[in-house]
């Protein structure tokens, strides 16, 4: 009896210590994940921090790409010439879109780095959501402002060919005008002796008696070749080579006046230029 009792405590203890082994194994496999739980969870959290300030990083970089809110063309620079300014608004857009791709870049490893890590949290999801909108919307408004610049190269391109065109046609006219002018402006005067002007048919004898008392006057049909012309807005002085001088041609007495200016020479002055080319050929006689 004494012996069935040493083998049944024997049996017990032995259970006991069983029991005693087990428990203590699942509370050593139980601390185990706890600590490995808990050591998850801490990286889990610096990954989130670590996401959460990239994503903070990358939204500034977005914020910095801004399109149609800054003049593309720096202060002073509309002066210059327009293809120099098309030059550097087509270099600030290439500056904005490298921006943008190099912030697309980092957009797309934040992604595969976060999906990679196992790491899944809707709130980061989203928020790498809104920067793929983000940078999108900043594109297409990129590929705007060089549809737009096109346009605008295209419009300046037409007007700098109308301005030219107008230019050209402004100068040919004030040649035009120039040159009606001058030709408004000019008479043609001749000088000579009696003999000399009736020789050239410039002047003919008429009236008199038997020869007496004839006076000369102009014919009114005049060889170019003997004449000067005289650009009265250029100039108001015809010098005569005489002391005694008659205006045989019926300019105004009151737009000239005849001055001596030394023993045998005399000048003609004009006075009144508009009043005095209505004849526009002037016959002087010296004696």
């Amino acid at each position: 009896m004494r012996k069935n009792s040493v083998i049944a405590l024997a049996l017990l203890s032995a259970l006991l210590l069983g029991g005693t082994v087990l428990y203590y194994s699942k509370y050593r496999k139980s601390l185990g994940d706890y600590e490995q739980a808990t050591a998850q969870e801490a990286d889990t959290r610096a990954r989130y921090s670590q996401a959460i300030n990239e994503i903070a990083a990358i939204q500034d970089s977005l914020d910095t790409i801004v399109v149609g809110e800054t003049p593309l063309i720096p202060a002073g620079a509309q002066s210059e010439e327009p293809q120099t300014n098309r030059d550097q608004v087509l270099n600030r857009i290439a500056t904005l879109k490298a921006g943008l791709e190099r912030t697309k870049d980092r957009i797309q490893e934040l992604d595969t780095r976060i999906k990679n890590s196992g790491v899944k949290i809707a709130g980061l999801q989203r928020m790498i959501s809104g920067l793929k909108r983000s940078a999108t919307q900043k594109e297409e408004l990129i590929s705007q402002l060089n549809v737009q610049v096109d346009s605008l190269h295209t419009q300046v391109a037409g007007l700098t060919t109308e301005v030219q065109t107008n230019q050209q046609e402004l100068a040919q006219r004030q040649q035009e005008l120039e040159a009606r002018q001058h030709e408004l402006a000019t008479i043609f005067y001749t000088i000579g002796k009696k003999k000399d002007l009736v020789k050239s048919g410039v002047v003919v004898s008429k009236g008199g008696v038997l020869g007496v008392g004839k006076t000369l006057k102009t014919t009114g049909q005049f060889n170019e070749g003997s004449f000067t012309a005289l650009d009265t807005d250029q100039e108001t002085v015809i010098r005569i080579p005489a002391h005694n001088v008659q205006v045989l041609s019926p300019q105004s007495p009151s737009s000239y006046v005849l001055q001596p200016t030394g023993k045998d020479t005399m000048e003609l002055r004009i006075v009144d230029a508009k009043e005095f080319r209505k004849v526009r050929h002037l016959v002087i006689l010296m004696s």
